[in-house]
């Protein structure tokens, strides 16, 4: 696929490697990113060869800053109110319904629409030079939708204080990792090599189990625990027969735990 503002590759492993590339503009999402990227999750939902991938952004100050403002004003808002969509819903692989595991690898800066990438990850590491802020309320804007969708996995509290200090408190590496936003932290050189193992120790396993999981998991967040454990039951009953029968047992590797 030839792209403006992404680069699409995949790799040996089953690892399909995203990277935005805008590096002069601080890797902010326009209306052309989205389009990408919608394309980009229909790819990978579709290959088969693709097992697993990595999210990551063009060395630049920031991972993502959120919306290029300069190329704001062509979002295309339907001139019928209730016909309006979320314009970054296209960037999301949980939206695309693509249930193939993110591994997104954060540097720099993450603020304000940049959270969608986070949100949507399976899995998020960060460098120790990271920080994460939302900048809405500094420039005047409701912030709703990126805080809400983190409160999967940071507490309340905790979003809420992004929220309100917006640009006037950055969180850090090592907080973000104590709130639960990523799940390591590691150098600005290890980086992309961290994110890559991962991904590929994920593509090892069976890309139905896999991804049987991943949706349950993602679905959990949308139910009460009772309703949750009854779906992932269901998915349970479905998935695992089709899985087992296609894993050689003779051939798993057993490799000596690590802990983090």
């Amino acid at each position: 696929m030839e792209m403006k503002t992404l680069v699409y590759d995949v790799g040996e492993g089953g690892v399909a490697t995203i990277t935005i590339s805008r590096p002069e503009s601080m890797n902010a999402i326009t209306p052309i990113m989205c389009e990408e990227f919608a394309n980009v999750w229909a790819e990978v939902k579709r290959d088969p060869d693709v097992r697993s991938c990595v999210l990551r952004a063009a060395p630049s100050r920031a991972f993502s800053t959120g919306v290029d403002t300069k190329e704001a004003l062509p979002w295309p808002w339907a001139d019928m109110v209730w016909d309006r969509v979320d314009p970054f819903g296209q960037i999301g692989p949980k939206q695309n319904q693509v249930w193939k595991p993110v591994v997104a690898a954060v540097h720099g800066m993450c603020s304000g629409a940049g959270w969608y990438f986070l949100n949507e990850a399976d899995v998020v590491i960060c460098d120790d030079e990271a920080t994460f802020f939302d900048s809405h309320l500094t420039f005047g804007m409701v912030a709703a939708v990126e805080p809400a969708g983190m409160l999967a996995t940071v507490p309340f509290r905790e979003v809420m204080r992004m929220v309100l200090l917006s640009n006037d408190e950055r969180v850090g590496a090592e907080t973000a990792l104590r709130l639960g936003i990523v799940t390591e932290v590691t150098t600005p050189e290890a980086l992309w090599g961290r994110a890559q193992e991962l991904a590929t120790q994920i593509a090892e396993k069976n890309p139905l189990a896999v991804q049987g999981s991943v949706r349950a998991m993602w679905e959990a967040l949308d139910l009460g625990r009772r309703d949750a454990i009854d779906r992932s039951l269901t998915y349970v009953t479905i998935g695992n027969p089709l899985s087992m029968q296609q894993v050689d047992r003779s051939k798993v590797v057993k490799r000596p735990w690590v802990l983090r």
